[in-house]
């Protein structure tokens, strides 16, 4: 039977925190050295970045200029704690490291393509739901030309939760009992989909992302399954929908 199948972008189909990260291990480069007086230690730079990052999120979405404006404030606030004078061109230097990361190398993850052909070779009809700015977001879609499996069935929302999933389930009539989403996220993924009462695949990722680690403490009214490649997601459906029968 032909499903709903809703997949998230960025960790699902294509590489982001590995660049998030990257750009961290400069920033917190940068900090040690102008800290190095103050013996401020890797750690403790990323520990308190982790912290403010996740607060703002969680206030403004997934806003572009929150990343710069995170090490900024983190910057701000050891400046602080030290005592140390606050410098504009450091500021500036910072807020251009940070809008760095959206100009990064857009790569798919193994074997995407070959997964979103044999779902649409299936039957399945694919959506495209994803968090962030739509015009950052907009650009990695017509990238990786994924406008050939999605069609018009993309969402973008600046904040990616229950709410937002809510939405576009009611606004596309979704049927819960055929509808999937598939994400790397505990959080904004998998979380609101059994909120929302439709299949959940979770698809882990070595590298994460703080803010998508939370307990993953819901039960399910469809399926509820993790993976670890996208290979895996077709065999995984077809198995589930052959031995759910009705």
């Amino acid at each position: 039977m032909k499903q709903h199948i809703l997949f998230d972008l960025d960790d699902t189909l294509i590489y982001c925190n590995k660049y998030f990260h990257l750009i961290q291990d400069q920033f917190a480069d940068l900090m040690t050295t102008w800290f190095a007086s103050a013996g401020l230690t890797r750690e403790a730079v990323l520990e308190k970045h982790a912290e403010i990052d996740i607060a703002g999120v969680q206030v403004v979405g997934f806003q572009s200029e929150h990343f710069p404006q995170s090490f900024v404030d983190t910057y701000r606030h050891y400046s602080a704690l030290h005592g140390r004078p606050r410098s504009r061109e450091e500021e500036q230097h910072l807020w251009q490291l940070g809008l760095s990361v959206y100009e990064q190398e857009i790569e798919a993850y193994p074997h995407m393509e070959e997964t979103l052909d044999s779902l649409a070779q299936s039957g399945h009809r694919l959506h495209l739901y994803t968090g962030g700015d739509p015009v950052i977001q907009r650009r990695k879609i017509e990238q990786m030309k994924l406008e050939r499996y999605f069609k018009d069935r993309i969402y973008i929302r600046m904040h990616k939760n229950t709410d937002a999933l809510k939405e576009i389930l009611r606004d596309g009539r979704f049927e819960t009992e055929r509808t999937w989403m598939i994400g790397n996220s505990v959080r904004t993924d998998v979380l609101p989909a059994l909120a929302c009462g439709i299949h959940a695949i979770y698809l882990k990722q070595e590298l994460e992302w703080t803010y998508n680690v939370v307990p993953l403490d819901a039960s399910p009214r469809g399926a509820l399954l993790t993976l670890t490649a996208l290979p895996q997601v077709p065999p995984a459906i077809d198995d589930y929908l052959m031995l759910n029968r009705s």
